[in-house]
């Protein structure tokens, strides 16, 4: 068979993929017992290692899958141009996900993206294996960052483990 012929009479058909919806990000955040929530303005988001997370889905159809995390540490805008210099060395040396960061008021935000187009549709696998991707991989960016900030690093875990004591109560 050419790479130009027609399938024979009675091949079997392609399997059809399902849309990329809300409703299946949830449910396979469910499936992986994960914890999140839903916004008012139906935003999914969650945190995983106390960094912020969401799921969303872009373009006309919301056939793109975009995971964003942002790193949750306080650093002054004065740390800008250094963040960013990590950044971009980050978006060199690394696959996923792309980084980027921005001056935020009296704080900088470092994030992290994990974009995936299904324009055709998408089997449970592939998005449980893109989700876990951009997550892990934007835990890997965190990570790298804690060392490079490591006072900021200790500062929001004693916060956080701070607001869960309190909670707790």
């Amino acid at each position: 068979m050419g790479f130009f012929t027609k399938p024979e009479a009675g091949a079997a058909a392609q399997p059809v993929l399902a849309p990329l919806s809300h409703q299946r990000i949830i449910d396979r955040l469910d499936a992986q017992g994960f914890t999140y929530g839903v916004d008012d303005d139906g935003d999914i988001g969650g945190r995983w290692d106390d960094h912020l997370f969401y799921f969303f889905r872009l373009g006309a159809d919301g056939e793109f899958l975009q995971v964003r995390g942002r790193w949750t540490r306080e650093v002054p805008p004065s740390e800008a141009e250094a963040l960013t210099r990590a950044a971009n060395q980050w978006n060199l040396d690394t696959l996923w996900p792309k980084a980027y960061v921005r001056v935020e008021g009296e704080d900088v935000g470092v994030y992290a993206e994990h974009v995936v187009s299904y324009e055709h549709g998408l089997t449970d696998e592939q998005l449980d294996l893109h989700m876990a991707c951009g997550i892990s991989t934007a835990l890997q960016l965190f990570a790298h960052l804690d060392d490079l900030y490591p006072q900021a690093a200790e500062a929001a875990k004693a916060q956080m483990a701070a607001y869960r004591a309190n909670d707790d109560d």
